[in-house]
């Protein structure tokens, strides 16, 4: 058994994806036929055509682009938040089929909430997670080692800080939104640091898309009215200078 610790990688986006956008905004606003759209898309406008359709609210455009990441080290309890983002395309590793095989894997992996290790309970947590093992163990035993028969059933006595992995891919558009509700400080911590992670790399690969991508506050007021974390300068600059 061990502790599992976030790791987020993109894996693909689209080629030249502020490009894509550009091209799909200038057929919006222009008679240029198709075949000019490449000749006519030059990189010194492509930031001009991205804050134009950020201003407008029209981000049809920002469709055409998607993203890839994979991502590890998080809790199933974070999987299930992440997975009520309809507009996304999921792939996960199964409990059922890759089965939690203590005895050939050393034990299901999981994830200890700093909450836990702040107030010193860490290796309180960790003996937990031992015991959950053994119960799983005898499970698998009880039922007849009959591979994933055994395996997706013993997995009911798993606990939401299992670690799983998990493939997502979104347009830009759903991962700025995404990332408005996500990257927010009232979102959960785990999501909320997975968010901001992806982020930090989707701004490396199209820094005029994301330029004033993160929670709702980055640019306007918070939206969460009376229930703000009150601390709206510190994480402007926190998403402003994220690199």
């Amino acid at each position: 058994m061990a502790e599992s610790k976030l790791n987020v990688i993109l894996l693909r986006y689209t080629p030249n994806p502020e490009e894509m956008v550009a091209q799909a905004a200038r057929l919006c606003y222009s008679p240029a036929s198709v075949d000019d759209l490449t000749k006519q898309v030059k990189t010194k406008d492509m930031a001009g055509f991205i804050e134009k359709l950020t201003d407008m609210r029209h981000l049809s455009p920002v469709e055409h682009v998607t993203f890839t990441f994979g991502i590890e080290g998080i809790s199933r309890a974070c999987s299930h938040q992440i997975v009520r983002h309809r507009l996304a395309s999921y792939s996960q590793q199964s409990q059922r089929y890759v089965g939690q095989q203590s005895k050939k894997s050393g034990g299901f992996h999981f994830i200890v909430p700093p909450s836990i290790e702040k107030i010193g309970g860490k290796q309180w947590f960790v003996e937990k997670m031992e015991t959950i093992q053994k119960w799983y163990d005898e499970l698998v035993e009880m039922l007849g080692n009959k591979g994933e028969s055994a395996f997706e059933d013993a997995r009911f006595v798993l606990p939401n800080a299992a670690e799983t992995k998990i493939i997502i891919t979104m347009n830009a558009r759903e991962l700025l939104h995404f990332f408005r509700v996500r990257c927010c400080n009232r979102a959960q911590w785990e999501i909320r640091d997975m968010a901001t992670e992806m982020l930090r790399l989707a701004k490396q690969v199209s820094p005029h898309i994301f330029k004033d991508a993160g929670p709702g506050c980055v640019n306007d007021k918070c939206p969460e009215g009376k229930m703000t974390c009150g601390k709206i300068t510190e994480v402007r600059e926190k998403f402003k200078n994220l690199r």
